[in-house]
């Protein structure tokens, strides 16, 4: 191979060569902006994304506090039939003088304060007469289920209580040998020995 060629193989391979831009600054500088020509050119030829930007979490509804549930109200005539309703499952129970309890038996104002004890929470007199004096006057008009009515069955004093249910009805206990059971004040029995109605005052 001539001389001549050898050297410009040579010196093609130096150009090409990562040191010639050590040896030499011209071609470090012609290089460099060959280079940077370029990397700007294919700058410009690539295409640019649109910056994303992170998509936002929807808000969240929030549930407003539930409101505490109110407390039921138990109204007057409410607790009258109350009254009314709890009498009635104690019908047929026998009679017994002094009986204060389904499982011995009831007199007349024993099954009156059971009652009363048992719905309302309220102690009534012992017996008719007591629990005659306590509570409102009613007009026989005016009467509503679950006030007292009084009966004086011999003499001037009472001695007879029942519960009214509406009606012209009451529920009692009547007397020995019979049962707790309904009865109408106009009966001529009961309409004669008739006193009159109170009302308890935690019924006013």
């Amino acid at each position: 191979m001539p001389i001549q060629r050898m050297k410009s193989l040579f010196f093609l391979a130096v150009l090409a060569s990562p040191c010639a831009a050590v040896a030499s600054p011209m071609v470090d500088v012609s290089l460099s902006n060959w280079e940077m020509d370029r990397l700007d050119t294919a700058a410009h030829a690539l295409p640019v994304a649109p910056l994303a930007v992170p998509a936002q979490a929807p808000a969240t509804a929030v549930a407003p506090a539930p409101k505490p549930a109110a407390e039921p109200v138990v109204r007057t005539g409410g607790l009258r039939h109350l009254l009314a309703d709890f009498a009635m499952t104690l019908r047929d129970i026998r009679y017994r003088r002094g009986g204060n309890a389904p499982e011995t038996g009831f007199d007349c104002s024993g099954f009156v304060r059971y009652v009363y004890k048992h719905v309302l929470g309220k102690d009534l007199p012992a017996n008719s007469a007591s629990q005659y004096l306590v509570g409102s006057q009613v007009s026989r008009g005016e009467m509503k289920t679950g006030d007292l009515v009084f009966f004086r069955i011999k003499g001037k004093r009472i001695s007879h209580v029942g519960i009214y249910l509406g009606e012209g009805r009451f529920i009692h206990a009547p007397s020995t040998g019979k049962r707790i059971s309904v009865s109408e004040l106009n009966e001529t029995y009961w309409a004669k020995r008739f006193v009159g109605a109170k009302r308890p005052h935690v019924l006013s």
